[in-house]
């Protein structure tokens, strides 16, 4: 998948994913390849994802939406 992780000022990843999860407003959920599209709320805590080559990177929210469609998955953060 690819995923964009961005805040206002800066973008914070910009790459290839097997796995996102993320803290929604009604608790945590993981999106994978070919997952249907979705557009949720995002609540404070942390951004995990599983990079390509099985690396995980973590970024702490405050909150914010994300969008995916296609294997495209775009997430706008605070």
């Amino acid at each position: 998948m690819n995923v964009k992780i961005i805040k206002p000022d800066t973008t914070l990843y910009d790459g290839t994913a097997t796995l996102v999860q993320l803290p929604g407003t009604g608790g945590l959920f993981e999106i994978l390849e070919n997952h249907a599209p979705i557009i949720s709320s995002l609540a404070e805590g942390r951004i995990r994802l599983q990079a390509e080559g099985a690396e995980e990177k973590v970024f702490d929210i405050k909150a914010g939406v994300v969008k995916g469609q296609k294997n495209d998955i775009l997430i706008l953060v605070q």
